[in-house]
């Protein structure tokens, strides 16, 4: 095989992942909860979790290069939107540097909280988009890789079915 056939080969396998929904895990874990997230502001700033218990977390994991990710967004805006006067807390979790994320965030007119994930690796995510929902006592109960429909009924329900749940 040639080089650019190999280079080819392997730029579709990572398309074809960001894309993709790996896994539709409605995950509880004891052992996983919001203390395993290491986040910062667009500032450097580390972010404490502690002040979100009591509330749902909906975390979604994003690139700037991703486009299921960046076509995901409108949903999730409208999730929020439909959502605004509940107990939840919407992040937007990129490994990438604050430059790239603030590059992203004057292009586009969504109204998100966007952060810095310090350990990426550690979370284990295989894919972007990644979403992670934990309840209002920190656990994670919902983990999915791929995109999806945020403001539609059945993950509307999802969400508030976590929002009402102990």
């Amino acid at each position: 095989m040639n080089k650019a056939y190999k280079i080819l080969i392997v730029f579709i396998i990572g398309i074809v992942s960001c894309k993709g929904k790996l896994n539709n895990l409605p995950a509880t874990s004891d052992k996983f909860d919001m203390g395993k997230l290491q986040l910062t502001d667009l500032s450097g700033k580390s972010i404490d979790l502690q002040p979100y218990l009591g509330k749902t977390v909906f975390i979604n994991f994003w690139a700037t290069w991703c486009k299921p990710c960046i076509q995901e967004m409108p949903s999730i805006q409208k999730a929020q939107e439909i959502l605004k006067n509940e107990k939840i807390v919407f992040l937007f979790a990129s490994d990438e540097s604050a430059e790239q994320i603030v590059d992203f965030k004057s292009q586009y007119s969504y109204n998100f909280n966007y952060v810095s994930v310090q350990n990426m690796p550690e979370l284990n995510i295989m894919a972007l988009p990644t979403t992670f929902i934990f309840n209002p006592a920190g656990k994670l109960v919902f983990n999915e890789s791929g995109s999806r429909q945020w403001d539609d009924k059945n993950s509307i329900d999802l969400i508030q079915s976590i929002i009402q749940s102990k």
